[in-house]
């Protein structure tokens, strides 16, 4: 399983338009990613259902300061890399300080992963 890790919510001004954008972007690495033998991961796909299960408006609740980050860090407990797209994202640069403490190999681009095996 690959975190894929970039922008979501940074640079949006919390412009709903603008974050489903970068998270399309996000899940464009997904096919080549599954295509490879691997399982695609995208924290928001987790993140975002389970906000709105706790009555969250969206991202911009409060209530996402415990969820967005903690999901990402729970995710990366399974992960076996993470992919990190380009783009400026506090939470993305955290998954990869996670991932390089716990030894988990980041990848910069589609073309740095290998078929798994």
């Amino acid at each position: 399983m690959i975190l894929i890790a970039g922008p979501y919510a940074s640079g949006t001004g919390g412009d709903p338009a603008l974050m489903a954008r970068n998270l399309a972007r996000l899940e464009e690495a997904a096919w080549p990613l599954f295509r490879a033998g691997h399982l695609p991961m995208i924290g928001e796909w987790v993140a975002l259902p389970v906000l709105s299960s706790a009555g969250a408006s969206g991202p911009a609740d409060p209530l996402a300061a415990e969820v967005m980050y903690p999901t990402a860090e729970r995710l990366l407990q399974h992960c076996d890399a993470v992919l990190r797209l380009p783009g400026e994202s506090r939470g993305a640069d955290q998954d990869v300080a996670i991932a390089r403490a716990r030894g988990i190999p980041v990848f910069h681009s589609l073309d740095e992963v290998p078929a798994a095996a």
